[in-house]
């Protein structure tokens, strides 16, 4: 049914269950949105609620803002904003850069044939789903035979460690034990970035539209900021441990001991509990793990440090006291 407003077309209206088609939310959670605040109540006539185009714009408007991870309760703040005049436009616009890529690496696709082909021509079906599991690999909808590929570099180096010599579930571990420590160097960043940089644009919030707009160019600014120091401090580690790896090796006279047997180490379970509450029962192992290797590397440079000082001493510093 709709009314005709003078001068212009139809304006809309809806009962809740066509509402609920045309918004792809549920009555049920249209009714929750209601009774907190998210939506406007519905115009009642006589025994019917009617809505209108506005209640399809605002479930609009609240899904997409729950696709970009915020909360109810974040969104109810963002939408009495909108509807106080301050507007979500630079709201948006800041959520729309954060959420653009961060690496100008392209998506590709592969087909199983030519995935098999890349990994010794033999199929491994729980290779396919360790890597499907990591997204490596996303299956293609209707495609048994395809997969989409969002980082063709991470195959790539896939195929070449494999081609080396490393198992397929080796490397997917390696993976894993890779993303924790990597996922904490991000967060540390953002933290850090946050603290310096971005605070002061979420002082109001929301922030208002000047404020989010800069912010967002300070985004793509510092895009890539994040890479460069990885990729810089990755090359310096590398060069330096990687040489005193060989020469580890090399003085020992012989191949390297196999180190990658699993041992069990007891740890106090206020320390458990803490890294689970961190970072989740799953990536805990790899987290105690890698803060463990973190501290032995830290105090290995901190040796190798005094030691260069000490042989840099004068013959009058020696002896002094």
């Amino acid at each position: 049914m709709s009314e005709q407003p003078a001068g212009g077309t139809p304006a809309a209206e809806y009962r809740i269950e066509d509402l609920a088609h045309l918004s792809g939310a549920t009555v049920r959670t249209i009714r929750a949105y209601q009774d907190r605040g998210l939506l406007p109540r519905p115009e009642r006539r006589g025994r019917a609620n009617v809505y209108g185009d506005a209640h399809l714009a605002r479930l609009r408007q609240i899904a997409d803002l729950l696709d970009r991870g915020y909360t109810l309760a974040s969104i109810k703040e963002l939408l009495e904003a909108w509807d106080t005049g301050r507007g979500l436009g630079g709201v948006l616009g800041l959520v729309a850069e954060v959420n653009g890529p961060w690496t100008d690496e392209q998506a590709d696709r592969v087909t199983r044939a030519e995935l098999d082909a890349a990994f010794g021509g033999t199929p491994d079906e729980r290779a396919v789903e360790e890597a499907v599991a990591l997204g490596v690999l996303e299956r293609v909808p209707g495609r048994d035979d395809e997969f989409l590929v969002p980082s063709p570099q991470e195959l790539a180096v896939a195929v070449e460690l494999y081609g080396a010599g490393v198992p397929l579930l080796a490397i997917a571990g390696h993976l894993r034990e890779l993303r924790t420590q990597v996922e904490h160097i991000a967060h540390r960043f953002l933290e850090f970035t946050t603290e310096h940089v971005f605070a002061r644009y979420l002082e109001d919030l929301p922030p208002k539209d000047a404020d989010a707009a800069e912010a967002a160019a300070l985004v793509r600014r510092l895009r890539p900021l994040a890479q460069q120091t990885v990729d810089a401090e990755l090359a310096r580690a590398m060069r330096l441990l990687a040489t005193r790896h060989l020469q580890h090796h090399l003085a020992r006279g012989g191949p390297p001991e196999r180190e990658d047997e699993a041992r069990s180490v007891v740890l106090p379970a206020a320390t458990v509990r803490a890294v689970v509450r961190l970072v989740g029962t799953a990536a805990a192992p790899a987290f105690i793990a890698a803060a463990a290797e973190r501290e032995v590397q830290a105090r290995t440079m901190d040796a190798l440090t005094a030691g260069s000082r000490t042989s840099q001493k004068s013959p009058e510093e020696e002896g002094k006291p």
